[in-house]
């Protein structure tokens, strides 16, 4: 029977496509180098060990929404699901090559992506377990159907530099942050009361001068 195993060897930023994706190549070999795959449906879940490296002290400050503050960390610094994604196997014996294409946002309300966004610089430990099922032939050349253990695994340190570059790539100097839709409506009617024409400005505004009604301060009561 097969008996497989999985290596990530290296991750691409696709930058000519129309959303942000990500290719891993998984190497996959075979224990048995003469037997014969005809094909095979891989699933890969994709987990951030985030535990597995250091961080600076502005890193720490950024990922407090995420782990709390540092003291805590040796309690909230966990591994966490980042995504799922799947590719198909080609006939091969011995050892083949696959594509996993993950998609990826800058939504920061997803966590992966605000922790890849808290990260400086310095790589991501991920750990891929993989399951699935493959077809092979016996020796006899019957097909057969075996599927993958789930004790699979194999871990790789992704440069934040790929991802960066992916970033970069699809919101040049940019960031997409989603509002609740009442919330966007009384941005948009602050935009038309003060008179501005982009985002950009509004913002800055909200950031510099905040409405006088935020800056009120509750009367005091004074003693005699």
């Amino acid at each position: 029977m097969p008996d497989l195993n999985f290596r990530i060897t290296g991750v691409e930023a696709i930058t000519r496509g129309l959303l942000p994706l990500l290719h891993f190549t998984v190497e996959v070999t075979n224990a048995s180098a003469t037997q014969q795959i005809y094909s095979g449906i891989l699933q890969v879940q994709i987990q951030v060990e985030s535990a597995r490296r250091s961080y600076s002290a502005g890193e720490k400050e950024k990922l407090s929404d995420l782990f709390g503050t540092p003291e805590r960390w040796g309690q909230t610094l966990r591994t966490r699901l980042w995504t799922l994604t799947s590719t198909t196997l080609r006939s091969f014996a011995g050892t083949t090559e696959a594509i996993l294409s993950v998609p990826c946002t800058f939504d920061l309300n997803v966590s992966a992506t605000k922790y890849f966004h808290g990260l400086e610089g310095g790589e991501v430990p991920l750990l891929f377990l993989f399951s699935g099922t493959v077809f092979y032939a016996t020796e006899d050349g019957r097909l057969q159907v075996q599927q993958i253990s789930w004790e699979k695994e194999c871990a790789y340190r992704m440069p934040m530099s790929v991802w960066r570059e992916l970033m970069d790539h699809h919101y040049p100097n940019s960031a997409w942050v989603p509002l609740a839709r009442e919330t966007f409506e009384r941005l948009c009617a602050y935009r038309r009361e003060s008179g501005f024409t982009d985002w950009e400005t509004t913002i800055a505004s909200l950031l510099t001068h905040p409405p006088a009604e935020q800056l009120a301060v509750p009367d005091l009561e004074v003693g005699p």
